[in-house]
């Protein structure tokens, strides 16, 4: 497909419907908290005082589910087939978000936002064990980069699409209540329309799938075994915990940081501070797409491990240099901004070519699982940490929490890539 070479028995068709399974994954990814304000404010009635605190809990109880599910999601489509698997999730995400608007209490919400968060995390680990079994090895780097491309555009279409339609349906002449859930009752639609697609998109089991007679049991602990006996696998496995990390402190800290000193330091109003973060972030943003294909070339050209090695040490170098921004608001951060961009999505790419590349195709639905839920903790600790540091340390704190993540995570590579020439 392009310069993309398939695996054996994948058609063109499986392939573009897995790309668009990414662009689906990260439009529902992104809508839900994004668009989480309007049922707070319109629907609940929460005081907007108190709605960041309980977004941050919503959101940690999402991590939760992230911690929980990949491994049972992974050894399942193991068992039952990926297709399954990556149906489920897009269903239950549907589910979730037909559910979301009609919450009537905050529990209500936690319930139903878990059930989301179930299925987003189903399909997002379909998304990265699906990457071996389409790909062939010399182009999963290229691969990895064109989807995530995919999911950027999944992303700019929540902004630039979705979260204008309550507004439209309101100047319309619907009340606000219907406004928001009109809007979520359409993405809904999307999730059910992203099921059939999945289901009859993809291919069924692979011919191993099919004559494997092991039980879940096993598949876990043989894929456990997997990550024991080839250091790449637990490369991997950093990779994803220090790269989450990175994304999830971008989109959570680089607005906080620059509408709480311009609000604080600088006399700015919220709306002031928060359009120049806008536009901050935006610049940042466009920047990602822009480097998803480059990272994904530069794993099929210099190698997985050296490609990993190359984007942490570039995280770690670009995150540290935040210390060197004293005002936010000034233009330097705008260049910072855009080499914050460039990087940020730099380590799920190399990452994920380099777990496709090691993931056994016996055990990869159970690696695959145990790589999100190294995800999930790296993201947990951006949140956690990351956050303690904000307040009481310093604005770039969670910066240089992901830079000292990154930096150890690039020695690692190091050594690793010097085990493998040894031995090989």
């Amino acid at each position: 497909m392009g310069p993309i070479r398939l695996q054996a028995g994948i058609k063109r068709g499986n392939m573009t419907v897995y790309v668009l399974g990414f662009v689906f994954t990260m439009l529902f990814s992104t809508f839900v908290p994004q668009a989480q304000p309007f049922i707070l404010t319109e629907i609940l009635h929460i005081p907007t005082e108190i709605q960041g605190q309980l977004s941050g809990t919503l959101g940690l109880a999402q991590v939760i589910i992230g911690l929980i599910m990949p491994s049972i999601w992974g050894t399942f489509s193991d068992k039952a087939g990926r297709r399954i698997v990556y149906a489920i999730g897009f269903f239950l995400a549907a589910c979730g978000l037909i559910l979301y608007p009609l919450a009537g209490t905050i529990v209500a919400l936690f319930l139903f936002r878990m059930v989301f968060a179930a299925g987003s995390n189903a399909a997002n680990t379909m998304s990265n064990a699906l990457l071996a079994d389409y790909i062939d090895n010399r182009d999963r780097g290229k691969a990895m980069g064109i989807t995530a491309m995919g999911g950027g555009i999944g992303a700019l279409l929540t902004v630039f699409l979705f979260l204008r339609l309550p507004s439209l349906f309101q100047n319309a002449g619907a009340s606000a209540v219907n406004s928001g859930r009109f809007t979520y009752w359409i993405v809904a639609a999307i999730g059910l329309l992203a099921t059939a697609l999945v289901f009859t998109g993809l291919v069924g089991k692979t011919r191993r799938q099919a004559e494997d007679k092991r039980s879940a049991i096993q598949i876990a602990r043989d894929a456990l075994q997997a990550a024991t006996r080839d250091p790449a696998i637990s490369l991997a496995y950093g990779v994803n915990f220090a790269a989450s990390g990175a994304v999830s402190v971008v989109g959570t800290f680089f607005t906080l940081w620059v509408v709480t000193y311009g609000t604080v330091q600088a006399g700015l109003t919220s709306a002031e501070a928060l359009a120049k973060a806008g536009m901050i972030m935006g610049i940042s943003q466009m920047m990602g797409l822009i480097a998803s294909p480059i990272f994904g070339i530069l794993s099929d050209k210099i190698g997985r491990i050296r490609a990993v090695v190359l984007a942490t040490g570039l995280t770690a170098i670009i995150f540290t240099a935040t210390l060197l921004i004293g005002n936010p608001l000034s233009g330097v951060m705008i260049v910072l901004g855009l080499f914050i961009g460039f990087v940020q999505i730099s380590g799920v790419i190399t990452g994920g070519a380099l777990i496709a590349q090691q993931s056994p195709e016996s055990v990869r639905g159970s690696v695959m699982g145990f790589y999100g839920f190294c995800g999930s903790l790296g993201i947990m600790l951006a949140f956690l940490l990351g956050g303690w540091l904000f307040d009481h340390w310093s604005y770039q704190g969670p910066f240089i929490l992901v830079a000292a993540l990154s930096s150890g995570v690039a020695v690692w590579g190091l050594i690793v890539d010097r085990k493998i020439k040894q031995k090989g």
